[in-house]
Formats: C-alpha cells, sequence, structure tokens
C-alpha cells in the first residue's frame, strides 16, 4: 500500500513524472470537459517546475510539484484533521519550502507530505498519526494500468452507456507511446472533440499521433 507509512514503494521522480503526464493524458480522453476531470498537469507552471494536480471537486486535492531537484506532494483531505506543518515537513529540503508554504498550497491546507530527491529517495517528516489518509490518493501511483482502469471505469462510466475502457490501451499510455484515436477510441468509445484533445495533449506534454 502507498501511504506516508511505506514512502519507498513510490515511484523515483522521474518515473513519477511519466506517470502523471499519462493520468493527465488518459482524464483527457475520458472526460473532454476539463472542468470534470480528476488529474491534471502543467509541465510549464513555473520557472523550471511542473505541476500534476489531483482535485475531486468535494474538497480533497493532491499537487505534486517537480522540480530539477527532485519532487514533493502535499495532499489534503478534507475529512482528516491538519497536523503540525512543521512537523510534517521537518527535514524538507530548501527546493521545496516555497512552495509548500506558500500559494497554493497555504490556503488548500496540508494533511500529509512527501518529497523525493535523488540523493535520498523519498522521505517524510514526522509522522504521528499512521492513518493520515494518504493511501487514499496515493494508490494510483502504484504504476499498474488496471488500478487506473478500475478507478476510471467507476468514476467515469458509472451510469453511462458507454463501453468498458480497454486496459491494454491504458497500458499504452502509461507506456508514452504516441496516443492514436484507435488507442482513444479504445478508452472513451464516446469521444468526438479530437481538436480538443490534440490542444490538451500539446498543453500536458504528451506525445500523440492523431492523424
Amino acid at each position: 500500500m502507498l501511504s506516508t507509512q511505506n514512502p519507498t514503494a513510490l515511484p523515483a521522480a522521474d518515473a513519477l513524472r511519466r506517470l502523471c503526464q499519462s493520468l493527465a493524458a488518459l482524464d483527457a480522453v475520458n472526460s473532454p470537459e476539463p472542468e470534470y476531470r480528476y488529474y491534471t498537469y502543467n509541465p510549464a507552471w513555473d520557472d523550471s517546475e511542473e505541476l500534476f494536480e489531483m482535485a475531486d471537486g468535494e474538497g480533497d486535492q493532491m499537487l505534486v510539484l517537480f522540480r530539477p531537484e527532485g519532487c514533493v506532494i502535499n495532499g489534503f483531505l478534507a475529512e482528516y484533521d491538519q497536523p503540525d506543518k512543521a512537523q510534517i515537513t521537518r527535514g524538507l529540503p530548501d527546493a521545496f519550502e516555497e512552495f509548500m508554504f506558500g500559494e497554493p498550497v497555504n490556503s488548500i491546507g496540508t494533511t500529509f507530505c512527501l518529497w523525493y530527491t535523488p540523493a535520498h529517495g523519498w522521505q517524510t517528516g514526522v509522522v504521528e498519526d499512521e492513518d493520515d489518509g494518504s493511501d487514499e490518493l496515493l494508490f494510483i501511483f502504484d504504476q499498474q494500468p488496471d488500478t487506473y482502469t478500475d478507478w476510471a471505469t467507476e468514476y467515469y462510466l458509472d451510469e453511462t452507456d458507454r463501453q468498458p475502457i480497454d486496459p491494454d490501451a491504458v497500458a499504452v499510455v502509461y507506456r508514452h507511446e504516441p496516443l492514436t484515436k484507435a488507442t482513444a477510441l479504445a478508452i472513451n468509445s464516446e469521444l468526438e472533440d479530437w481538436p480538443q484533445l490534440e490542444t490538451d495533449l500539446q498543453s500536458i506534454g504528451f506525445p500523440y499521433a492523431l492523424g
């Protein structure tokens, strides 16, 4: 189980960045309307910074900041108490200080925090409560296409007539192979707005061949 109790099970920063782009690309296929997407990715969030965001629309939110020094994850779950931020970020590298203690993180809140550097791998500060809910958000980072397929089937296909999501097509996106129309339709059989998808993939920085 991926959580602050088992941070070393998370992929290294470079692998996580690629996975985050894949998740954002998959959500762009599953939800042509951006406001209903769960996962998004901005490769040009700031100078030398890229940002992955998970937002469920009900208050839970996760941000992953990627920098040359590594990456840091800020998680917030509305139903959990916020611990002492100074404790759960104890030992945080200077490169991530401005992000964790500035905006938008300061306004969102923090219930858990993890960070990765090449020299030390995944680390956390002082985590006093083992049940901090981090597993509820970090599960998607297990690098298994079936995990996204199962989650997206429940999230996007519930009470719809869409054909089931093909897990083999999800695996193609996980491998960062250029997204084709055939692969996209195997994920979302009702997809029609190809110009919008092309724009989305460009903004995510994900390879495609929709021609």
